[in-house]
Parts: C-alpha cells; structure tokens; sequence
C-alpha cells in the first residue's frame, strides 16, 4: 500500500461492466482509497447529490445516459464543489477530446494498467487537494474580512452619531472654525462608514448569508425617495437630481427587496453625482414599460463619460478606477448582483464628454 495516499480520499467508479469495476475497485482499495460505484449514469449522479467525492472515473459508453452526459451534468452544477473527472476509454474510442470539452480533467484508455491507474489517480487527487486548499484559504480570508468590516462598523457608527450630535449644538455652541472642522470630519466618517456598508454587504453576496425579502415594490415611490434624499448631495455640487417618474401600469409591479433596491439606486445615482461637475442626474422610469414584461430604469447624467476600455470592466470587483475620485471598486459590482439576486439586468452606455446611461431592467410580478 502506497503510504502517501489518504484513507480519506473517496472514488467514484462509474462503468457499465461489472468486470471492469470489480478490477479498478480491487486495484484502488488496495491503495487504501475508499471506493464506492455505480453502474450508470443516473445512478451516478444520485450518488454524488447524496454524498461527496474527491474523485470520478467514470467510462463514457454507457447505455442511456453516456459519460459525455454525465460530465455536462456534474459540470452545470453549482452546487457541486469541484471533483476531477477522469474518464475511462476504449482504445478505438475517437472522441475523448469532446469529454474534455465538456469538463473531464483526463483519461485513461483500457485495459488500464495498474502503474497508468494510480499515477493518474494520485495526480487529479492532487489537484483537488490542490483546489480545497485554496478555496479553503480563499473562504478563510474572505470570513475574516466580513468579520473585521462588521467590527469595523460599530465604532464608526458611533463616530457618526456622536458627531451629529456636535453639529447640532447638544454639547454645547461650537465656534465656527471647530464647526467647520467637525463637518469635514463628520462627511469623512460617513464616507469610510459607506465603504464599510459597500464591503460588508458584498462579503454577504459573496459567502450565500444574504436573504432578500421579495414582497411588492412601489418603483415609482422608490425613485423619488431617493432623489429627495440626494437632493442635497447633488446642490452642493449645483446640479439637479430628479425622478423622471410618469405613470406606468407595471410600475408598482415589482416583486422585491425594498431595501436592497433602495441600496441599488443610491449607489448609481450617487455615482452619477460624484462623476457629474455641471448639469443634472435623471432617474427615468421607461414609459414604454408597460407593455411587456419587465420595468426599465435609467439613471442618466450629463457627466464626463466612460471609456469603452472602462466600460468593459465597470461591474467587476474591485475594479481600479482611473479617475481621481474612484473609490474601492465595490458600489458597481454590488450594484450588479442585487440586479442579478432580481432576476434583471444592468448594462451601461457611455462616451466620453457626453455623460452616462445606466439601465436597469427588472421583471415585473406575474
């Protein structure tokens, strides 16, 4: 018995001969692999919903359904952590590269040879050895940034609370210089504490922790009550931000989560006025909506632009911004999975000098 294999380690064999399973299975267990085995496709795919496995050989002739199939399936699964695919092959078998199109990861062609069957098996074992680590790694990091971003929160919250309460004169009257200062300091803290917010609620996406509550959304109250609460926001800057909301039969249709479209279209229309220096940001909702199936928003500004190179990239994570005034790379991306969480769809048109279009598309309740 080879020392350096796992007793852990869990084979699948997949083939439709009881001759061949009998000899790849006595080969492997005296390896000290756990085996256990199918004798065809749906057989096979059960298994691997009930239980996990660190490894698949699996033959790709089979009556029904063929290895070919079974690969596609495992493959199209999401819910399925990575396992090798090592498919077993006749010698005048001429398709084998199409199953490693579909997903395998290597094959074997028979009669196997023991010395050929193990040296293949102990290197995909390896690679998914390989993969765990790094995912578990990966998981590990990811846990640890969510709980620093959660700490990180509850001070900074207290900052902002304490702060407003100097501004509004509880503490005692501040002269103008110490208020001045304060409001510097107050607008920083609030802008750590979004990116902290931004960061947070992406770690919650990105680990499966986020649970929307899908009840009837007004979008036409939603869009004003965002302009009305950037409104002060966009007057500094001196522009103009308005909620182009005509009335639209699927308007009030919207199956979703309230606070999380909420979350959506502030982050756009905020960053329409962060990139906007003159002129106006326009949420409209698309009249023409209402004769289909879904509700179009659009959050148009008259700002500088986006390059085609930075449209390609805009909604990915941790995107780096060129511009000066670029953030963390976060409010886009998550913008886009709350779109994603909707069913709907998100996409931007932009040229430089002439502002920008974000488009939001949503499907409306049945």
């Amino acid at each position: 018995m080879n020392s350096d294999n796992s007793t852990s380690d869990k084979i699948l064999v997949v083939d439709d001969s009881p001759d061949n399973v009998f000899l790849i299975k006595t080969i492997l267990e005296e390896e000290g692999y756990e085996v256990s085995t199918a004798e065809n496709g749906s057989s096979a795919l059960n298994k691997i919903a009930e239980s996990t496995f660190d490894l698949i050989l699996l033959d790709l002739m089979m009556p029904g359904m063929d290895g070919y199939e079974v690969t596609k399936d495992i493959r199209g699964n999401a819910e399925l952590p990575f396992i090798p695919i090592l498919l077993i092959t006749a010698h005048d078998s001429p398709n084998v590269a199409h199953g490693l199109d579909l997903g395998a990861d290597d094959f074997i062609r028979k009669p196997v040879t023991v010395d050929e069957l193990l040296a293949r098996v102990r290197s995909l074992l390896r690679l998914k050895h390989s993969i765990d680590e790094r995912d578990e790694i990966a998981r590990q990091r990811e846990d640890f940034v969510s709980r620093l971003t959660h700490d990180l929160r509850t001070p900074l919250v207290a900052e902002e609370r304490m702060m407003i309460l100097f501004l509004e004169g509880a503490l005692g009257e501040l002269s103008p210089s110490m208020n001045e200062a304060l409001t510097i300091m107050a607008r920083s803290n609030s802008n750590l504490l979004a990116m902290v917010n931004t960061l947070l609620e992406v770690y919650r996406f990105e680990a499966g922790r986020k649970t929307l509550a899908f009840l009837p959304v007004d979008i036409r109250q939603l869009l004003e009550e965002v302009a009305s609460e950037l409104t002060p926001l966009a007057e500094e800057k001196g522009l103009v931000i308005k909620a182009d909301v005509l009335q639209t039969e699927n308007a009030n249709k919207i199956m979703g989560d309230r606070l999380e479209l909420h979350r959506l279209f502030t982050n756009l229309a905020g960053n329409a006025i962060k990139f906007t220096d003159n002129g106006s940001v326009r949420m409209h909702l698309d009249a023409d909506s209402s004769d289909c199936d879904a509700v179009t928003i659009k959050i148009v500004d008259t700002g500088q632009g986006i390059s085609p190179e930075q449209q390609a990239t805009l909604f990915e994570r941790f995107r780096p911004g060129s511009h000066k005034r670029s953030g963390s790379g976060l409010g886009l991306y998550l913008s886009r999975r709350i779109v994603e969480a909707h069913q709907g769809n998100i996409e931007v048109n932009s040229e430089l000098g002439k502002g920008s279009v974000f488009t939001v598309t949503l499907p409306v309740k049945q």
